[in-house]
């Protein structure tokens, strides 16, 4: 069957009222940034609350399913077989060819299910219902009619052109990026944060991200490994500048005057601090990491509290009652996995204590702290002035 286009379905976007054009208009920017990827053109389009990707050339179906799945706000994707309007007694044949075409050799069961949204048309929504489905019977008496559970519901859409489609392709759901504004994830080599900002992306949110490099301790391929993450991350989230903060002078001061079982927190606060800073720089409204409850020691309740006291931006933590097996899940879906199991160490594995705090104390934390400055605050000046951004886009 060759289908010239595809309809679009979306779902949250639908209840946004005065609203919904701005929705519509990024998720057709997305679309349109999509379907470049692929050989063919398409031209991407809104009428009457639905989107269409037209293609003006022979395309891969199958590809093009594939980056239309990776765009955030659609729920759907139907292959359509686009007509001009048509009399009544065309639109049956037209109808049949459809069928015939679409499903070769098809012997189950089929509903058909018509909308008119041109009320000129002849025939009223039920009237098409009934004469397409007797057309249908008549040219293909293996099938027979199901209105509650059919194998096939084959719509009809009577609008500016005619649509014929039987096949709803689940899209990736959530909105459009770039509906719901910007912030930056703090992203590392493991599992964690780059599920962490895919997920803040289905929600709509532009993201930036921050990686801490220590260096000769880590190594460029670990830098490497963090780039790919957010390169696999932007093909849903669109392009991603990432920040690279060279980390090591301020990890080498605090493992060298900071208490050894707080090491963890402390370094943890001078991300956060580093983060929110650039956050700033580059008009972000949060913070975003891929903790989840007590999973490390940084991660108890009582380390998150300290960590987010340095933090005047809400920090999202959209994992944060996720189990590990939930999170490998999402990131073998989103393809991330096997990069982030690659054995390149980031700094936050390289200066671990042996025994870390669990539950650490925000005032003995903040007088070990008081130890590390004035000088600290010079290497954190350094650090923030001389970040290396890159553009991660795939």
């Amino acid at each position: 069957m060759d289908f010239q286009a595809f309809l679009i379905k979306y779902a949250e976007i639908g209840i946004k009222g005065k609203n919904r054009y701005i929705f519509e208009d990024k998720l057709v920017s997305r679309i349109n940034s999509a379907l470049k990827r692929i050989a063919g053109g398409f031209t991407v389009s809104k009428a009457s609350g639905r989107i269409y990707a037209v293609a003006s050339e022979p395309f891969d179906r199958e590809e093009a399913v594939t980056e239309l799945q990776t765009v955030f706000g659609i729920s759907g994707i139907c292959p359509v077989v686009q007509k001009e309007k048509m009399p009544p007694d065309e639109l049956l044949k037209a109808a049949v060819d459809y069928f015939g075409k679409a499903h070769p050799g098809f012997a189950g069961s089929f509903k058909v299910l018509a909308t008119r949204a041109d009320k000129s048309y002849p025939l009223d929504s039920q009237e098409i219902n009934y004469k397409v489905g007797e057309a249908v019977l008549a040219a293909f008496p293996e099938t027979h009619v199901d209105v509650h559970e059919p194998d096939i519901l084959f719509r009809i859409e009577i609008r500016e052109k005619v649509n014929f489609y039987s096949e709803t392709i689940p899209g990736p759901g959530g909105m459009p990026v770039g509906s719901a504004g910007k912030a930056m994830v703090l992203l590392s080599g493991g599992i964690d944060s780059p599920v962490a900002g895919w997920m803040m992306a289905k929600r709509g949110v532009t993201v930036e991200a921050v990686y801490f490099h220590a260096p000769p301790y880590t190594s460029e391929r670990a830098k490497q490994k963090v780039v790919e993450l957010a390169e696999i991350v932007s093909r849903y989230a669109g392009p991603i500048r990432l920040h690279v903060v060279n980390f090591t002078d301020v990890q080498m001061h605090i493992y060298q005057n900071a208490p050894h079982d707080e090491l963890t927190i402390i370094m943890r606060r001078y991300m956060m601090r580093i983060a929110e800073v650039l956050a700033g720089e580059n008009g972000c409204q949060a913070l975003v990491t891929g903790e989840s409850i007590g999973q490390v020691a940084s991660q108890t309740m009582q380390s998150l509290v300290c960590t987010n006291e340095v933090c005047e931006l809400p920090v999202f933590r959209p994992l944060i009652a996720f189990d590990k097996k939930d999170i490998i899940a999402l990131a073998e879906q989103i393809g991330t996995f096997e990069t982030s199991i690659l054995p390149y160490e980031d700094c936050c594995t390289i200066f671990v204590a042996k025994h870390p705090v669990t539950k650490p104390n925000l005032g003995i934390i903040k007088r070990s702290e008081s130890g590390l400055v004035p000088e600290i605050d010079t290497l954190v000046k350094t650090a923030i002035e001389t970040e290396e951004c890159i553009v991660c886009a795939k």
